[in-house]
């Protein structure tokens, strides 16, 4: 038996788990261009969470999000204040 401990420092495109990656990928995808970060701000903000103690396997311990989802959004905001 397997017993594997999630990942604190993990974003999801950083694991092996294809369905959670696709929702994901579908989510920023279907964002509206005009509202989507820019590659830059993207990186960044991931670079942070990356380092937050409220990161577990791609979600965010304080709201709940997939971190790549919400920095993907031009206008999303760390619950955090992190960025």
């Amino acid at each position: 038996m397997d017993i594997s401990k999630p990942c604190r420092r993990c974003l999801l495109s950083e694991m092996n788990d294809a369905s959670k990656m696709d929702l994901v990928k579908k989510g920023i995808e279907d964002l509206p261009e005009i509202d989507r970060a820019d590659e830059k701000v993207y990186g960044e903000r991931l670079s942070k969470c990356r380092l937050c103690d409220n990161l577990l396997s791609g979600t965010c311990l304080s709201c709940g999000c997939y971190v790549e989802i919400r920095a993907a959004i031009k206008k999303g905001r760390c619950p955090e204040k992190k960025w």
